[in-house]
């Protein structure tokens, strides 16, 4: 048996892989990321230019964020400025694009994930000069709460 390995074959291979993981950071296709925030709020809009960064197409909506946020079961405790869709899921505050791309990849049963307030150095808050925070990202949803990822600034802790 010939086990010679051909670029054809290879080709082949590398394109099945790109298949089974269509959310792979090597194939860059999420679903449509839906923003809603207030139209004033620079934060938000660095933020969506840090997930327009990361390979996520975004569409921003000006309106008021709390009415939605209390329709889509984000706890009071856990806001921040703006929300977020993404597929079935919620996206609050200034979460980075790593663990966006790691729910979408991982799909627990949940509501969604947050960052709550406004941590110095989070994607969309980085302050020159200063120490970024050390934050988590709060998985959320009818099991309750937990930590899903630690970051510091725009780093996974």
């Amino acid at each position: 048996m010939d086990t010679k390995l051909t670029r054809r074959g290879l080709l082949a291979a590398v394109g099945g892989a790109a298949l089974l993981a269509p959310w792979s950071a090597g194939a860059q296709t999420y679903p449509e990321l839906t923003v809603t925030k207030d139209p004033s709020c620079g934060c938000c809009a660095a933020w969506i230019e840090h997930m327009r960064a990361a390979g996520f197409s975004v569409t921003v909506r000006d309106a008021p964020v709390n009415p939605l946020k209390v329709k889509l079961g984000v706890p009071r405790d856990l806001a921040s400025c703006h929300t977020a869709q993404i597929d079935r899921y919620v996206v609050e505050g200034h979460v980075p694009a790593s663990a966006v791309k790691r729910l979408l990849a991982q799909r627990p049963d949940a509501i969604g994930i947050a960052v709550p307030g406004m941590p110095v150095g989070s994607p969309g808050m980085e302050v020159e000069g200063t120490e970024p925070d050390t934050y988590d990202v709060v998985l959320f949803g009818p099991q309750g709460r937990r930590v899903f990822a630690r970051y510091r600034g725009g780093q996974e802790a």
